[in-house]
């Protein structure tokens, strides 16, 4: 089976849900930042999450976007990303 790819990226984009790992006092966390025009309509503006562990802020991220249907990147400066949930490619990479 094949896994899931996620592009890595250094900041939000605005065609795709970003899901912005960090460390905050060495513990893991996550945040989701969802622009308006990935919404169909649906979000009056853009959107961002509250801070919330990383691993229930990917769950939660990748339940926003199966729900609207748009792509997920993500920033992860601190390489919090788990290679459980998938791999992570820069575009370069490609």
């Amino acid at each position: 089976m094949a896994r899931n790819r996620f592009e890595q990226v250094d900041e939000p984009q605005a065609d795709a849900i970003t899901l912005s790992l960090s460390k905050n006092d060495g513990a893991a966390k996550g945040k989701i930042l969802c622009p308006a025009a990935v919404s169909g309509g649906r979000l009056p503006s853009d959107m961002t999450s509250e801070e919330r562990g990383s691993v229930e802020a990917f769950r939660a991220a990748i339940r926003l976007a199966n729900e609207l249907k748009a792509p997920i990147v993500v920033m992860d400066p601190d390489q919090v990303w788990q290679a459980e949930w998938g791999d992570l490619y820069r575009h370069d990479d490609v």
